[in-house]
């Protein structure tokens, strides 16, 4: 396993236990849902990448796994909102 296999498993790990531990309001269903599904899904991809069958694959691959990860970046932008420790004011901009 090289280093980016390891980091992009430690994040899908570290998601999923920080996930467990915000509450289960319908929103929070569907962000937890959606994060996990794409932070273990860059990494999925990313070990496929690793047995590409051509260079065509490979890039393919990486790609989504890079897609996977910008989703997993947004999905933390919008629960970032949410949070309890954000002032009023930050929400009256949306």
């Amino acid at each position: 396993m090289n280093n980016l296999s390891e980091r992009l498993l430690k994040f899908a790990i570290d998601i999923i236990v920080f996930l467990r531990k915000l509450p289960n309001t319908e929103e929070y269903l569907i962000i937890k849902r959606q994060l996990i599904k794409s932070s273990t899904s860059s990494g999925a991809n990313y070990e496929e990448s690793q047995g590409a069958s051509s260079k065509a694959d490979f890039t393919n691959k990486v790609r989504i796994s890079l897609k996977e990860m910008r989703e997993s970046n947004y999905c933390l932008s919008i629960k970032s909102v949410f949070e309890p420790e954000c002032s009023s004011s930050r929400h009256a901009k949306y």
